[in-house]
């Protein structure tokens, strides 16, 4: 497989972590570049209309500092960074289509059965919509 330009999508986890490393060697090894982001969840808005925010007030200049710091483990593999605000995976999805990348790698929990319903799966949803193939990296948890 050839590909130009791979996404990758971080939350700022030690998953996410592991899944660059991935990440980084696939763009090494086929010549791509890879274009790192992160998708700001605007804050939800209850029934009842109050606000809820994850963190009070997402703080734009820290979350921008820590996507500074998400950059390849290989110096010679070119990247650049994007901060985007929605939903997650309808972002990803669409930055996908509208930089026509050849590949999305991703962490994923690997969350199943309740967990996966009451959290919703980031990862499930962009395999499923993604115009592109999905490398997925599920974290390895000991027996």
């Amino acid at each position: 497989m050839h590909a130009s330009k791979i996404l990758f999508p971080t939350d700022f986890s030690t998953l996410s972590d592991a899944a660059l490393r991935h990440a980084t060697a696939l763009a090494r090894d086929m010549g791509a570049k890879l274009l790192i982001v992160h998708v700001e969840e605007p804050p939800a808005a209850y029934g009842t209309g109050e606000m809820y925010y994850g963190i009070p007030d997402p703080d734009l200049p820290a979350l921008q500092k820590m996507l500074a710091a998400v950059v390849p483990s290989d110096s010679a593999v070119p990247f650049e960074h994007r901060m985007i605000t929605g939903d997650p995976a309808t972002e990803i999805v669409a930055l996908a289509k509208d930089e026509k990348v050849d590949l999305i790698v991703l962490g994923t929990h690997g969350r199943t059965g309740l967990g996966r319903i009451l959290m919703g799966s980031t990862a499930e949803a962009v395999v499923r919509r993604a115009p592109c193939p999905v490398f997925t990296f599920k974290e390895n948890k000991p027996a």
